[in-house]
């Protein structure tokens, strides 16, 4: 089933990044998997389930988002993924809702799901 979902530019600020991003900063590489698109979003959302302080809020056929609440503060981060099936990519977009800097966290956070997905790290 096709979506019609896509994902929104980052702002300006430094605490967005995307895989649809044209530019350098805001730009992060979309995710790869292999085999099917089911068995990748099972997959990522078992990743998903696995990460601290994490609730999904809307599951389509193609597309997850999910919200992540800092330990501290209790900000909120939005964190999306797009699956293009014919690619085998998942697109995703991480962003803080408040704030400027965000301390490389969005960043890290997609590398860190990056790995539990291609295998290099055990999800804990």
């Amino acid at each position: 089933m096709p979506s019609n979902r896509t994902l929104a530019s980052c702002p300006d600020s430094p605490n967005c990044v995307s895989s649809l991003a044209s530019d350098a900063k805001h730009y992060v590489a979309p995710l790869q998997y292999t085999g099917g698109l089911n068995e990748a979003r099972e997959l990522l959302r078992s990743i998903l389930r696995s990460m601290k302080r994490m609730r999904i809020v809307v599951e389509e056929p193609t597309y997850i988002h999910a919200e992540f609440t800092s330990a501290l503060f209790r900000f909120v981060d939005d964190v999306e993924f797009l699956f293009a099936e014919p690619e085998n990519v998942i697109h995703v977009r991480s962003a803080s809702r408040v704030g400027y800097y965000d301390f490389g966290a969005n960043q890290k956070r997609i590398e860190r799901i990056r790995n539990f997905l291609s295998g290099r790290h055990p999800m804990r």
